[in-house]
């Protein structure tokens, strides 16, 4: 081809000559690099082509060693192994070496007259004899320095060195945008099979039978103790921090147990105000008080031969306790506004993140109700203390929120590293929120530990301190904007007061799902707090 060429534009000194020979072979490296995504036949045959049509001979590209200040050799043409093998370069060692380290172009007219010039690689005796030059440039990605494209040039020669040089700069262009995407696809890559591991092991964890995700130590020990008791009929108390996924563990328990065909009541003490607590638990009869138009069955009732999960025990008041405690000894319930006693077969699971026997040293709460649900016991793990089922959980709730929202967000091996580092206060339901918060919020598709920093920007206290700082005459939805950025911050059921809450709701017009995220809460939080106040 490089004869065609001849015999078409004339003497292989002409300037036309080699105008025709560099774009010979910017096509023929440009097509061969829109046909691999590897990096090696590329480069190796960009070096050949700049040996065979330039005459640029024994051409190197040397890549900076990961987590070093040396370079080495990872592409040439023209070489030997034993050769390429020499070619080792710490930071501003020799040409090469100089380059690696300030990113400037270092060109050498003579050799053999250079002092700087280590003639490691390639023995003076087997160069052509007389001047030979040496050209190393930069090869960069952004403004970064990541290796240098170098090689050898007689340099008594018709054809400018300029020329030389610009082609030399335009291929150097081409290595490093060709570093940077073999660098995204290797990224790219490592993220999807990380993800495929990730889903791979929440698949296989011996917890997912309950829909519980993970497969911790931790998480296993407790299972297997809920598991040991499911055919026994006792009452069992589940003791652990708010959001460590009492509710599933109960179900599970119920899932394990004979009753598993029979109903599940969850019933949340917190919810209920004092004066209807006898009422929703063992239900009514028709004209008990003034709206009970039907009779309706209570809870209890309604759990028969099944399961019923008492969630946050410790607020039931203590005339309620009393009665629960009669319910459990002798297995019978009376309506409100009934006579007749109703006998029921239930399993009670109660779950509280209070310390209870604390409760009972200050007469908050039965001492012989308390022993009654403290039969069998079983302590739930912080998410915290099973950090390496923070990833699982981590996938789990992003393809459930994706799928739920149509999106299609990832994350990075570092971002889910920054997740798994961090001590979630509020355990699942924080992360839960956390990563709800992300799919919504992402603006891009991949999203890496950088992206996740705006996530964790606000604290706890400046959250409350917005929620009650803004002035009446301000739109509670300027302020919302300071939580789109930030996790929403676990607080206790008591974080804020009735004033707090009522002002948040006037400064929403009365659009409690404005009013909760102005405070920072979501809609079911809110609307808790609300009901526990009676401000409802």
């Amino acid at each position: 081809m490089a004869d065609d060429i001849k015999n078409e534009v004339g003497s292989s000194e002409t300037p036309a000559y080699w105008r025709a020979q560099e774009m010979l072979l910017l096509q023929q490296v440009m097509a061969l690099a829109g046909k691999n995504f590897s990096p090696e036949p590329v480069f190796k045959e960009m070096l050949h082509l700049l040996s065979e049509l330039l005459g640029l001979n024994r051409g190197r590209i040397v890549l900076i060693n990961e987590g070093e200040k040396s370079g080495s050799i990872k592409h040439a043409y023209g070489l030997t192994r034993e050769e390429i093998g020499r070619g080792k370069y710490a930071f501003n060692e020799g040409i090469t070496g100089r380059v690696l380290a300030t990113g400037q172009v270092v060109i050498v007219q003579n050799i053999d007259k250079d002092p700087v010039f280590l003639g490691r690689v390639v023995a003076r005796e087997n160069l052509p004899e007389g001047q030979v030059a040496f050209l190393a440039l930069p090869v960069q990605i952004g403004h970064k320095t990541v290796g240098v494209l170098a090689c050898h040039r007689i340099r008594l020669r018709s054809r400018p060195l300029a020329d030389d040089i610009t082609i030399l700069r335009i291929l150097t262009t081409l290595v490093g945008q060709f570093l940077h995407l073999q660098s995204y696809l290797e990224e790219k890559t490592r993220a999807l099979s990380m993800q495929n591991d990730l889903l791979t092991k929440a698949l296989h964890a011996d917890a997912t039978r309950y829909g519980i995700v993970g497969n911790s130590p931790e998480l296993l020990r407790a299972i297997s103790e809920l598991e040991r008791v499911s055919d026994a009929t006792a009452s069992v108390l589940l003791l652990g921090e708010s959001g460590t996924g009492k509710e599933l563990f109960a179900r599970a328990l119920h899932l394990a147990s004979p009753r598993r065909d029979k109903p599940f009541i969850k019933v949340n003490c917190a919810a209920i105000p004092d004066s209807l607590f006898e009422s929703e638990l063992f239900g009514h009869e028709k004209g008990a008080f003034t709206g009970a138009s039907a009779m309706r069955a209570g809870w209890f009732e309604q759990a028969n031969d099944g399961t019923i999960f008492l969630d946050e025990i410790g607020e039931m008041p203590l005339l309620m306790q009393t009665k629960l405690l009669r319910t459990l000894q002798e297995g019978i319930i009376t309506r409100l506004g009934g006579k007749s006693e109703i006998k029921i077969n239930i399993r009670l699971v109660a779950a509280t993140n209070r310390d209870l026997a604390a409760e009972v040293s200050r007469g908050q709460f039965r001492q012989d109700l308390y022993y009654r649900l403290n039969v069998i016991p079983i302590h739930l793990p912080s998410l915290a203390s099973r950090r390496s089922d923070i990833p699982v959980l981590a996938m789990h709730f992003l393809n459930k929120v994706n799928q739920v929202n149509q999106r299609n967000i990832n994350l990075t091996a570092d971002a889910i590293a920054m997740l798994e580092d961090h001590n979630w206060p509020g355990n699942i339901r924080e992360l839960s929120n956390m990563i709800e918060r992300i799919v919504l919020l992402a603006q891009k598709s991949s999203m890496s530990a950088k992206d996740l920093e705006l996530f964790f920007s606000a604290s706890a206290e400046e959250n409350l301190a917005l929620a009650g700082g803004h002035s009446a005459t301000e739109d509670p939805r300027d302020h919302a904007v300071a939580f789109s950025y930030a996790i929403r911050p676990y607080v206790s059921a008591e974080s804020h007061s009735p004033e707090i809450l009522t002002k948040a709701l006037a400064q929403a017009g009365g659009n409690k799902s404005r009013a909760a995220q102005v405070l920072g809460l979501t809609s079911r939080q809110f609307n808790y707090r609300l009901k526990k106040m009676g401000l409802e």
